[in-house]
């Protein structure tokens, strides 16, 4: 199988050295021999239809810190190397735009009207266009996949449309953004100011030099968007979303809740009559969704069988990478028209 990465930050070259390391298992398990073809970011772009020699790239993209010498090698843009290139799937993990999608947007456009399919954990054209992108893959018979664009290595799509089998999900409710509930958990536990826990969090890494997408819950709210649409819950868009970060929940409403066995956390909605909503609530310490520090958590509410809880880690390089290469094996499996197990 043919691939093509768009993007090769630590999503893709985690997803890549994921490929070579488990390659033996790849073929014995699941006949799967995945032949990478063109590697493509904002440093430049390396090419070879017989196929590249991961270990050398990776190695390169770490001592150099691009893909092909500035200056030289490909003129093309990444939307015609992706295009122009013969292959099976095109991965996308260039960085998320959540005002317009680009440029995975365009690279996802690109690939289906090549009859390639897509894997991403982009969540901006997602959040975007959904519906537009998902009727495009069906036009041009290919496959869409974009399993880690919500919780990283966490199943939280999958496990959602598996609850919803037979049942029917009339409400979903998660805690989507590790940043702010790693901010949350530490105004909670060492009772200083939202300021001070930011400042920990981004000291630590687990928030940006800018943490506006995170905290001010759009992060959350692109996240909303796609599990809403994915379900059928929603055809809504992440403009329709109702948000409200976190940057003025004070360390008293923390301490007032805590003191009460309750705790607040930045919580995404999803309910078919009062639509898309995140901002924080109050929520009892017990609750299953009350997870801490950079956890993720997501509760379907099913009809006939009552809550679902999810719960794992929302981001994180290898962890993107597994659920990237969990959608390439169930691609491959229904090119054959097996069952992956």
């Amino acid at each position: 199988m043919r691939l093509v990465l768009a993007g090769f930050g630590v999503v893709g070259q985690s997803f890549a050295a994921l490929l070579a390391h488990e390659e033996k298992e790849l073929a014995s398990r699941y006949g799967l021999v995945p032949r990478v073809v063109a590697i493509v970011d904002s440093s430049g772009s390396v090419v070879d239809e017989r196929g590249l020699e991961i270990p050398r790239v990776l190695r390169s993209k770490k001592r150099n810190g691009f893909l092909h010498a500035p200056g030289a090698g490909e003129r093309r843009t990444t939307a015609e190397i992706i295009a122009q290139t013969e292959a099976d799937v095109m991965v996308e993990t260039t960085p998320t735009n959540f005002r317009t999608g680009e440029p995975g947007l365009g690279h996802i456009r690109a690939a289906f009207t090549s009859k390639k399919s897509v894997i991403t954990c982009n969540k901006g054209p997602l959040g975007i266009a959904f519906h537009a992108l998902g009727e495009l893959a069906r036009h041009n018979a290919v496959q869409f996949r974009y399993s880690g664009a919500v919780g990283g290595g966490t199943p939280i799509l999958d496990f959602g449309r598996t609850c919803s089998i037979g049942d029917e999900i009339t409400k979903v409710t998660g805690i989507l953004n590790g940043t702010c509930n790693f901010i949350l958990t530490k105004m909670e536990q060492d009772h200083v100011s939202f300021q001070d826990a930011l400042a920990l969090a981004q000291e630590e890494g687990y928030a940006e030099k800018d943490p506006s997408l995170d905290i001010n819950g759009f992060d959350s709210a692109v996240k909303l968007a796609i599990i809403a649409n994915h379900l059928g819950l929603s055809r809504q868009t992440v403009r329709d979303v109702r948000v409200k970060g976190i940057a003025e929940v004070s360390p008293q409403e923390v301490d007032r809740a805590a003191a009460k066995g309750d705790a607040v956390r930045l919580v995404a909605t999803a309910d078919g009559e009062a639509g898309l909503s995140v901002s924080p609530v109050v929520m009892r310490r017990d609750d299953p969704l009350c997870v801490s520090g950079t956890y993720n958590a997501v509760k379907f509410h099913c009809r006939y069988s009552g809550p679902k809880v999810i719960v794992g880690k929302g981001a994180g390089g290898p962890e993107t990478a597994s659920s990237l290469l969990r959608d390439l094996i169930e691609i491959r499996g229904s090119m054959a028209g097996e069952m992956v197990s």
